[in-house]
């Protein structure tokens, strides 16, 4: 018997309104927890009214363990496309209220559906993951679910900004995709990730630890680096998501987004002149230098509390964004360790992929020296940051402001690792090492011969300093292409960034680089 229209209509209203809960039990649970909906959350994400959801109607093919019973309202996950500021992005957001957001055959489909659809058009693909994990009625399924979406996030990197957030527990296999991916965003007190769960580590290594301790959003963003972005709640952690992609473009062919901030691109700040001390054993913060250098003192910083002794993160020089990597004088005398080398190169690399110019700012004695970074492997680590900076084909511009010694001066983007313009300000050191070093080293016998050590060690010191310790020896060899005055490093950046606009460098052909991990 043919069904009316009208009947029709009805039973996919009668679908959808299961599948939306408009009776609202399953959101009301959401919230006691303190947490918005899949579809709250996209919706506040994305520009009002844009989003447009697909896949709805998938319905899982389990038929083992009760599950062919089982109703799971649109596979435990919402998935689509809208926009954010006008452009095109794909989003899936994985739904706690139906089976714990478990991930299952289906399920993933819709997943690997979206990041399809995401690189063939190239627009950017976020994330939202709120799962109990796999979904272990399913079995293998599941497994496999993980690898199609593992093996897309593989192909997608470097083509189209792949970024995560993580809005509930993420455990077991289910970590790896967002480890995958370009950003993680992490919310305190509701974001949780890890490998094995605190049972089971206590049941193997007898270890007691919560879950927020083991992989809550501080974990991750100032212990494991999993993390780069943590927000207070949920409200905030959309604005910051908002705030990135107007720094990155939507592909690996495109531009950055262009904003006109209305600063002066020849704006110079006399307060430069004494922020840096000359005196090299003074520290300062490198933040408060960049604020005064790009436009109108933004600068969206990343990782910030994770390896504080570099900093990184976007800004804009006439209107164009650029990336920020430098030391940072305040935390270590701004060394280089394992950590830095490690943050600083994944920076690199995304940025080159994404057509994002490279400013460079270094002050750094070196390397961090000890047991625990030689054990730890600084060799190849720091090797990681050479390798970022050398394979990388945007402009890159290197200002040395002060101390700039031995291979740390090399790994912050020198002239041998392809810099196209570096400048130097009049008190940047530029040797092997730090002065006292180097005459310590060299003058040893005279000093311990000399009628008063003491002073002839402050003699040479300050003859070392003026004669090799100083950014002309680096000029002279055209290893520096200008000493310019502090003032003079917004506009010569600027400038440096208008004639590199055209630039070209092409790699030998090879199928991958071999980057020492």
């Amino acid at each position: 018997m043919r069904r009316n229209i009208n009947e029709l209509i009805q039973e996919l209203v009668d679908r959808k309104e299961l599948i939306l809960d408009v009776d609202g039990q399953r959101t009301e649970k959401q919230h006691k927890k303190g947490k918005l909906t899949a579809r709250e959350r996209i919706a506040m994400l994305l520009d009002q009214g844009s989003f447009v959801e697909i896949d709805m109607l998938v319905h899982h093919r389990a038929d083992k363990f009760g599950m062919e019973k089982r109703e799971i309202p649109g596979e435990g996950i919402v998935i689509g496309h809208g926009t954010i500021d006008g452009r095109l992005v794909y989003i899936f957001s994985q739904d706690f209220t139906v089976f714990g957001g478990a991930l299952g055959e289906m399920h993933a489909k819709k997943i690997t559906k979206i990041q399809d659809l995401a690189l063939s058009t190239g627009a950017p693909i976020i994330g939202i993951n709120d799962s109990g994990g796999a979904r272990i009625q399913e079995g293998v399924d599941s497994l496999h679910g993980y690898g199609q979406i593992f093996f897309r996030n593989t192909r997608a990197s470097g083509v189209i900004p792949q970024i995560s957030i993580i809005l509930g527990p993420c455990a077991g296999g289910a970590v790896y995709s967002p480890a995958l991916m370009d950003f993680i965003f992490l919310v305190d007190g509701i974001s949780h990730m890890y490998i094995t769960g605190p049972k089971v580590i206590k049941a193997v290594t007898s270890e007691e630890v919560s879950s927020e301790e083991l992989g809550g959003a501080y974990t991750h963003n100032t212990l494991s680096g999993n993390g780069h972005f943590i927000a207070d709640n949920e409200i905030e952690v959309f604005a910051m998501v908002r705030e990135l992609l107007g720094y990155i473009p939507s592909n690996n062919i495109d531009d950055p987004p262009y904003k006109e901030t209305g600063d002066d691109v020849n704006r110079k700040d006399m307060t430069l002149r004494t922020l840096v001390p000359t005196d090299n054993k003074k520290s300062y913060d490198i933040k408060d230098l960049i604020k005064l250098i790009v436009d109108n003192g933004e600068f969206f910083e990343v990782q910030p509390l994770y390896a504080e002794n570099m900093v990184i993160g976007f800004a804009r020089m006439n209107g164009m964004t650029i990336s920020i990597i430098a030391n940072q004088p305040n935390v270590l005398a701004g060394c280089l360790d394992i950590n830095a080398s490690d943050k600083a190169a994944r920076f690199v690399r995304f940025c080159d992929a994404f057509n994002i110019p490279l400013v460079t700012f270094v002050d750094t004695p070196g390397f961090l020296p000890g047991k625990t970074q030689e054990y730890g492997g600084i060799i190849r680590h720091g090797a990681k940051l050479l390798h970022a900076y050398s394979e990388a084909t945007v402009p890159k511009i290197t200002v040395t402001l002060r101390k700039s010694y031995g291979g740390a001066s090399i790994a912050m983007c020198n002239k041998d690792l392809g810099a196209d313009m570096i400048f130097a300000w009049p008190q940047a050191e530029i040797a092997v090492m730090g002065a006292e070093g180097a005459v310590d080293i060299i003058f040893r016998r005279d000093i311990e011969a000399a009628v008063d050590p003491v002073e002839m060690r402050k003699k040479l010191i300050d003859e070392y300093t003026l004669t090799t310790s100083n950014p002309y020896e680096a000029a002279k060899r055209g290893l520096i292409d200008m000493v310019i005055l502090p003032e003079e490093t917004r506009p010569r950046i600027a400038n440096a960034l208008s004639i590199l606009q055209t630039k070209q460098d092409v790699l030998p052909g090879k199928k991958h680089n071999n980057i020492p991990l």
